[in-house]
């Protein structure tokens, strides 16, 4: 079976199921900072220990993706999918129980970190790009990053109306209602397994072969660590943000409410980027959405948070959020081919999860320490303007000797 083969239903079964599981996965893996006040509060834990149970998350589930990634390019990808779906389940069942630390550590720091690697991003994106044929593959990932959004603005005001309601744990077993859509979903994306193998410039490259190519290109390794800055500003707000508004003494809604914001518009970001993808320089495109993130929290920082300049702030973090999945996706197959970008994009994203883990532990750690998260503030700004500029000037020529086809072609602007 071929993309060109594929009939509507066939197609949209496989799209639809990877973007409803990467939206469920990561709607509520990124409304967990609505929880961190009142687990703090009930679990007698600190806010570093919470941000320290996010923090292990990020580093789990970036350490884990490249090793999922090897397993669905080799072995396919429904049962690695329902694998995470289990998984996300258990992990759930660890925090609703939690009564210490170490319980936030296991269920949302490891299992979930682990069932993100099988449910979210990287693999969804590989789904997507394996459905479609080439000229349809940036829009189609860009669609399904959109569609992933929607995830953020279900689970968000959700989890903020049963923890006011009904209290945390409650929300919490809403989540697992959440999970057990997944499993059609993930049985869905699975159905790529029965694709045929695109043809690819690097068709004939072993893994050990392409795994050489990618860490000698200077071009795969300014993106793998311009992706850092993506992870670290990213999960820093979704962490934090909640807790600081409480600080400047607004209603817990406004989080909730902003997070919202951020999911719908990222829906339209990140198609927006999909489509943008296809026409001009992925490489332009991607350290722009660094440098106008920056820009967006620098001008947040330097106003009085009031909820109207909250929810503003949101709205253009949400146009600039996943839309960075699409790109660097593609500048990876642009680079390698398609054949083991799971394994690719999952190496890269391991230095996302470093920076996710710096955003969500040093976060707290900054707050524990020094009373505010000014300096963090900062710090977000700073580097995401020098991760933005490096990003445009990175190589993306196609390693020399090592393709068997021509090179894919590249837009232009």
């Amino acid at each position: 079976m071929t993309p060109a083969s594929l009939n509507s239903v066939q197609r949209w079964s496989i799209l639809g199921g990877a973007a409803i599981m990467l939206s469920l996965a990561m709607g509520m893996r990124q409304s967990f900072g609505l929880f961190q006040p009142h687990m703090v509060r009930d679990i007698g834990v600190t806010t570093a220990d919470f941000s320290l149970a996010m923090a292990i998350q990020n580093i789990v589930w970036g350490i884990t993706q490249p090793f999922v990634g090897v397993m669905a390019d080799r072995y396919g990808f429904r049962w690695v999918t329902l694998a995470g779906v289990v998984i996300y389940a258990a992990g759930l069942g660890l925090m609703i129980t939690a009564s210490s630390a170490l319980h936030l550590v296991l269920g949302s720091g490891i299992c979930i970190g682990l069932a993100l690697s099988c449910t979210a991003s990287s693999v969804a994106m590989s789904v997507a790009s394996r459905a479609v044929t080439p000229a349809r593959r940036s829009v189609t990932m860009g669609m399904v990053s959109a569609l992933g959004s929607l995830g953020l603005v279900l689970a968000s005001p959700m989890a903020q109306t049963l923890i006011s309601t009904a209290g945390w744990q409650v929300a919490l077993i809403g989540f697992l209602g959440l999970v057990c859509v997944m499993i059609p979903a993930a049985l869905g994306a699975g159905q790529v397994d029965r694709m045929e193998a695109a043809p690819s410039h690097h068709l004939d490259q072993s893994l050990a072969e392409v795994l050489r190519s990618a860490f000698g290109h200077s071009g795969y390794v300014v993106m793998a660590l311009a992706f850092f800055v993506c992870g670290l500003q990213l999960v820093f707000i979704t962490t934090h943000l909640p807790t600081y508004l409480a600080d400047c003494g607004m209603d817990p809604s406004v989080g909730a409410a902003a997070l919202a914001a951020i999911g719908f518009f990222n829906v339209l970001g990140s198609y927006l980027f999909g489509w943008l993808g296809g026409r001009y320089p992925k490489q332009y495109l991607l350290g722009g959405v660094y440098v106008l993130r920056s820009l967006v929290v620098a001008a947040y920082f330097l106003v009085p948070p009031t909820p109207a300049t909250t929810i503003v702030f949101g709205a253009a973090m949400g146009a600039l959020w996943l839309g960075v999945v699409p790109l660097v996706n593609g500048l990876v197959v642009e680079l390698f081919g398609i054949r083991f970008m799971t394994t690719l994009v999952g190496i890269a994203f391991f230095s996302h999860q470093v920076g996710s883990f710096l955003g969500a532990w040093g976060g707290g750690l900054i707050y524990d320490t020094l009373g505010s998260y000014d300096a963090a503030w900062k710090a977000a700004v700073l580097i995401g303007l020098i991760a933005g500029f490096a990003q445009m000037l990175m190589n993306v020529r196609p390693p020399v000797g090592t393709r068997s086809m021509a090179p894919l072609p590249q837009p232009t602007a």
